[in-house]
């Protein structure tokens, strides 16, 4: 067998029974493929309570420990795309990129082309080399549909130190986003737990048990009639971290079709990671770099009658 990567480990439950196995993990791991998954199981990565298993249409019994090796990327060549790439920022260590909507970070689970890799390996010379050719230069990420700042390494100095910022949370990262509703307290502090929800493996949730450590900070910048613009500081990185706590308000994101309801025709969440501080990773010289709002947030600003002027701060 081939090195692993990642080993995942999740419990079915009563709910799960009849399930085939490879949509029950299309729904567990994220970026997927449907027939990435099936590959991995035809190649013999998947175990069921101990047992390898091979075949794609095997049902689930109901509470059963799954164990998913994903083996470690084919050696390949990511293609470079002439797709458009908006460069905030650029010297010989650092590029800082607002990256739009509807884009996916990096190449996953079958899923090669369209990604910001593509776009970087067209538009940078040199990108660091520390997470290999599926992810050159990546040392975080943002959701497909969430637009903003990113920060990619050039060489494996400035990776490294990046991402170590990133690990002792030593970077200030600032989001704006919609949020449907008006706040009763006007800014707070949410801490609590994010893991995967139980009653649906992609989404995730608030937990009392088998989550990791969550915290934003939430400040309103502008009402509308049933609206709020929010500026939300996060002092850690969870997955859909500022989707789940504003659900949690019960002030779920315009436009937010996996933890809102009704999104008001605006085709995807308004969450946009506006600002990042962080030290250079060589020069040591202090950066503050911001994104531009994109076309698409100020239209649905205008429609939840919030001033995105008040977004200057």
């Amino acid at each position: 067998m081939e090195n692993i990567k990642e080993t995942i480990t999740v419990y079915t439950n009563e709910n799960d029974k009849g399930k085939r196995i490879d949509s029950f993990l299309n729904e567990i791991i994220d970026d997927a493929t449907r027939s990435y998954i099936q590959k991995i199981i035809d190649n013999g990565y998947v175990e069921i309570t101990g047992k390898k298993i091979t075949k794609n249409g095997n049902k689930l019994k109901g509470i059963e420990r799954i164990v998913v090796n994903i083996p470690e990327d084919e050696t390949l060549d990511v293609i470079p795309e002439n797709l458009p790439l908006n460069i905030i920022y650029e010297d010989k260590d650092i590029v800082v990129i607002n990256k739009a909507p509807d884009m996916v970070v990096h190449p996953a689970h079958g899923n090669y082309n369209g990604t910001l890799v593509n776009a970087l390996l067209y538009h940078i010379k040199d990108l660091s080399t520390i997470n290999g050719v599926i992810r050159p230069g990546i040392v975080h990420r943002l959701d497909k549909d969430t637009s903003g700042v990113i920060v990619v390494a050039k060489n494996d100095e400035a990776h490294s130190a990046l991402s170590d910022m990133f690990k002792e949370k030593t970077l200030e990262k600032v989001y704006i986003c919609i949020a449907k509703g008006i706040f009763k307290d006007k800014y707070g502090r949410i801490e609590t737990l994010i893991g995967r929800d139980i009653r649906d493996r992609k989404k995730m949730a608030v937990v009392d048990i088998n989550g990791k450590n969550a915290v934003s900070n939430y400040e309103i910048l502008d009402e509308g009639k049933n609206f709020s613009l929010v500026k939300v500081r996060i002092e850690t990185g969870r997955t859909h971290q500022i989707r789940v706590h504003m659900k949690y308000l019960n002030h779920p994101i315009l436009g937010d079709n996996v933890y809102g309801s009704s999104n008001e025709g605006i085709k995807r969440q308004m969450l946009h990671a506006y600002r990042l501080k962080f030290t250079h990773p060589v020069t040591k010289k202090e950066m503050v770099v911001t994104a531009e709002i994109p076309e698409d947030f100020k239209k649905a600003a205008k429609f939840a009658g919030v001033d995105i002027d008040k977004i200057k701060f």
